[in-house]
């Protein structure tokens, strides 16, 4: 069921350029790719005073990620099939119209059941928007797969770094003020693209349409699964992170703000400049796992020690360089799994992926108020745990992705 290293290698195109020789559409893309996913890092700062103000319990609160990320899993399986129709371009202008529409809809809601809605239509624009925007990045680049994917990486731990520390200003002022942001900011996404991405770049880069039944047959490849199961139970951990720590750190939106800013700057900086040494080093497949475990037991620290701030805000700045390692090392993995079109390949992961994403929110909150805030991070350390040891098992199954990366 693991496909064959040769197949692959077809697939991914020649490194013939330097990660900063790119061509002019790249950048556009690179650059929205950062507006949007400021978006995420935004809202973060926010959370605890969204509770307060929409007087909502903090696992409700959390179904802002639930949401988002299951309406992401299902319309993952879509974009495939819309973008080798519209074409990558018109599919990420798309995107970026529905996020700014859904996030200023929500920037002007008053009850928390209509905002975890919007929300929603929120996560249906990011899926647009990120599934075409790997692929334009790694299809347009002619720089290799490897060096595309570290540009995309590069561009996710920009956009997160940032978002923080404006979403903590713009929180300050008041809970609606970072949604708002986040439709200006696609405003501007939407005007670069427009500006810079030449309609030729969709033509070149999509040849064929795909059936909206490709994702599933995608997931016959046992690499592709196993990769994709693997970020699903790792994910448990990621959006705990996320979603549950800004409820224990007793920081106000200015403290979250910082506390995510420097988050995103060791998860962009490992992204681009660790990652790529530690695969040269170690492997792939190694060194993905080596990352998953160091941050389960970060996660066990949290849960451990969650009366204790500086260890909080410790532990989950350190988790920014554990995680911008992992998201590149396995972004990479999945991209040289199996035989077929990256976007189909990405559409298939990433509806397995966010499945997890859609669940740990509200996992954590309810599991708090249940027993305590200790327990939400013990048991996101597990799910993490467990991701590592599905890889082993299925190590047969995945170790041909070194191979492809190497070229051999």
């Amino acid at each position: 069921m693991s496909s064959s290293s040769t197949t692959a290698s077809a697939l991914a195109p020649e490194a013939q350029g330097g990660l900063l020789q790119q061509p002019k559409a790249v950048w556009a893309v690179f650059f929205a790719c950062i507006i949007a996913f400021m978006g995420l890092g935004l809202v973060d700062p926010i959370l605890p005073a969204i509770a307060k103000q929409l007087n909502a319990s903090p696992s409700e609160v959390t179904l802002l990620f639930t949401s988002y990320n299951a309406v992401m899993a299902v319309a993952m399986l879509i974009t495939g099939a819309i973008s080798s129709r519209l074409g990558i371009k018109w599919t990420l202008l798309l995107g970026i119209v529905i996020i700014a529409a859904f996030s200023a809809l929500g920037g002007l809601s008053n009850g928390i059941w209509l905002l975890v809605g919007l929300r929603g239509g929120w996560g249906l624009g990011n899926a647009l928007f990120v599934a075409t925007a790997l692929t334009a990045i790694v299809s347009l680049s002619n720089s290799g797969t490897a060096k595309s994917i570290i540009l995309y990486e590069a561009a996710i731990g920009l956009g997160i770094s940032v978002g923080p520390i404006l979403g903590g200003e713009l929180g300050a002022i008041s809970w609606r003020g970072p949604f708002l942001g986040v439709a200006a900011l696609m405003a501007i996404a939407f005007i670069g693209l427009i500006a810079m991405m030449p309609n030729a770049s969709s033509g070149k880069a999509v040849r064929k349409k795909t059936s909206f039944l490709d994702p599933f047959r995608a997931m016959k490849h046992r690499s592709l699964v196993v990769f994709g199961l693997a970020a699903c139970l790792y994910n448990f951990g990621f959006f705990t992170l996320l979603a549950y720590a800004p409820f224990v750190m007793g920081l106000d939106a200015h403290g979250l703000g910082y506390v995510f800013l420097c988050w995103g700057i060791l998860l962009a900086v490992t992204s681009v400049f660790m990652a790529p040494k530690l695969q040269q080093r170690f492997g792939t497949i190694s060194a993905m796992c080596g990352m998953l475990l160091l941050f389960g037991l970060v996660l066990l620290a949290i849960g451990i020690w969650t009366d204790t701030q500086w260890v909080v805000i410790a532990a989950v700045i350190f988790a920014g360089a554990l995680l911008g390692n992992n998201n590149t090392l396995i972004t990479t993995a999945v991209m040289n799994a199996a035989p077929i079109e990256r976007s189909t390949a990405s559409a298939a992961y990433s509806f397995l992926r966010f499945i997890g994403g859609a669940i740990a929110p509200y996992l954590a909150g309810k599991l708090a108020e249940v027993f305590n805030p200790h327990v939400p991070f013990i048991v996101g350390a597990v799910f993490v745990m467990i991701s590592v040891v599905f890889i082993a098992v299925n190590r047969k199954h995945v170790n041909h992705v070194d191979r492809v990366a190497s070229g051999h």
